[in-house]
């Protein structure tokens, strides 16, 4: 009888900053939605700097930093629908793949494991830069803001994404850059690789993850290398 293996762990990944570094293209709608109310621009630092809870948030930082909040819930969700006229009008002008991504996609699906992605961006914004990218022949799902009635780090977006690819927290591998994608990997049984670059807002030996990569070529090896750990740990 030829011996059992057990199957390629399922993928999820985050988007903006672990995928696609869509910081350019965000910073653009921001800065026309501030223009239209007579407020200063905003560096791409400074964007990087608000992104990773969802576009509601960035919105609010936006307004805080640039001469006060909005004055109540109203106006801020008024806000947030004018920020995604500019934003659903350009997802995807300026972002663009980090390093080494489409031939570590290209060689994960080729070896058989199941993909998707989980961002808290809106699911809208974020399949069509995964289109416009030519991304989304890589995954089986994909989870956005609005998918679930909680973003990141609550673990809900992670969950709902094992679901559609039919794989349990134990048969799958998080993908990520942040606080907010390990805390919801974690939350949800999933064991964590994380990149050294992106948009997190702590130190990188903070993160917490099982393994740290500096380049997506260096992916394939770590997966292995946390499914090896995982196994020892088990034996």
């Amino acid at each position: 009888m030829p011996p059992i293996t057990a199957p390629l762990p399922a993928l999820i990944f985050d988007l903006d900053g672990t995928l696609v570094h869509s910081v350019p293209d965000l910073r653009v709608a921001a800065n026309k939605l501030l223009a239209e109310d007579g407020r200063r621009a905003l560096s791409d630092d400074e964007v990087q700097g608000m992104v990773g809870n969802g576009v509601r948030k960035l919105v609010e930082r936006c307004y805080r930093a640039t001469g006060g909040a909005p004055e109540d819930e109203a106006a801020l969700d008024s806000l947030v629908a004018r920020f995604m006229v500019h934003y659903d009008a350009h997802p995807a002008d300026l972002t663009r793949p980090f390093d080494g991504v489409m031939q570590a996609l290209d060689q994960l699906q080729s070896a058989g494991h199941r993909m998707a992605v989980c961002t808290n961006k809106p699911e809208g914004a974020a399949r069509a830069i995964l289109d416009q990218l030519d991304l989304s022949r890589f995954f089986d799902a994909v989870i956005g803001g609005g998918s679930t009635p909680h973003l990141k780090p609550h673990p809900e977006p992670v969950l709902a994404a094992l679901r559609l690819m039919n794989a349990a927290p134990t048969e799958a591998i998080f993908v990520g850059d942040s606080e907010n994608d390990v805390g919801a990997a974690r939350a949800a049984g999933l064991r964590v690789v994380c990149l050294s670059f992106g948009y997190r807002h702590c130190a990188v030996e903070d993160l917490g993850g099982d393994i740290l990569i500096d380049h997506y070529r260096d992916l394939p090896a770590a997966i292995e290398t946390v499914e090896k750990l995982a196994a020892a740990k088990v034996q």
